[in-house]
């Protein structure tokens, strides 16, 4: 409960750094900021840097202050007219998602682009502190990013030694896309002592078939989709360990999806799900 009041108390203080307008970053005594993708404009403003951005990327929706942002397109589509004319200092792009081209391309433009590299938890922390150093916003993204250490060791230590459970994460039914043990969702899962079914699959998110999940005899099914409809799909196949214990279960994207602080609360959404699914498996032979 402890940690649960610390995690609120880390969020509540991000909350408050996002009360300023697009409005107030163009008098803001620091760096003019454009982001690039909607889990930077999150690390922006939980490193204190809210009040800098002066535009974002399409569907940066996070705090409720990044809606009211300007838009310079998305990642495919970038306005860089409209970059161009909000004179940033900088832009901040997602390395293994801002496409190189459109680097390329601001950089032409003469606008300074940062890229960060976020490939596991442990990053989002230090990615808020980059971003406080090149802001100058230290002083909140320095103990922000303290805060998100202390609540992912505690999970950590939480859950572990905990009995290993099958886990098949399901981003998309149509076609049945899931992740591979590079991607976070995957770190998230063996932080809570799952075992992702495909993790030594190639790529980033594959597609499976149908046959394959029913080999891999998960024991739990994490869903990403916003409503019911993944459950109700599986309960066809009921030789399905997980399908059959019931233990088909929701995470909500936004938390597992986004590298950002709120990935802390994905963490705890997908152990509970897969602590449920522990729960309700049959005793185990002894090895």
């Amino acid at each position: 409960m402890d940690r649960l009041r610390g995690l609120r108390a880390v969020l509540a203080a991000f909350a408050l750094i996002a009360g300023a307008s697009a409005a107030a970053a163009a008098d803001s005594a620091g760096p003019r900021i454009v982001s690039l993708a909607p889990h930077i404009t999150e690390l922006l403003f939980a490193a204190g840097a809210g009040p800098l951005v002066v535009g974002a990327s399409e569907y940066s929706d996070y705090p409720e202050a990044a809606r009211r942002l300007p838009r310079i397109g998305d990642a495919f589509r970038l306005d860089y007219e409209g970059i161009v004319a909000l004179r940033p200092d900088f832009a901040v792009a997602w390395q293994s998602g801002t496409p190189a081209g459109a680097i390329a391309q601001l950089e032409s433009l003469g606008v300074r682009v940062v890229v960060l590299r976020i490939e596991s938890l442990d990053d989002i922390a230090a990615a808020v502190e980059e971003i406080g150093r090149l802001a100058g916003t230290g002083a909140v993204a320095v103990p922000a990013a303290g805060g998100l250490r202390r609540e992912l060791a505690d999970l950590r230590a939480d859950y572990a030694g905990r009995a290993p459970v099958r886990v098949f994460v399901e981003l998309d039914h149509q076609p049945l896309f899931t992740v591979t043990g590079r991607h976070m969702i995957s770190e998230m899962v063996a932080l809570c002592g799952g075992v992702n079914v495909f993790e030594s699959l190639p790529g980033l998110a594959p597609v499976v078939d149908l046959e394959a999940v029913i080999a891999a005899r998960p024991e739990a099914i994490l869903y990403t989709g916003p409503d019911q409809q993944p459950a109700r799909h599986w309960s066809a196949w009921p030789q399905i360990p997980a399908v059959a214990a019931g233990a088909v279960l929701r995470v909500p994207s936004d938390l597992v999806s986004r590298a950002t602080p709120r990935a802390v609360e994905g963490v705890r959404a997908v152990c509970e799900a897969i602590e449920s699914a522990r729960r309700g498996l049959a005793p185990r032979a002894p090895a």
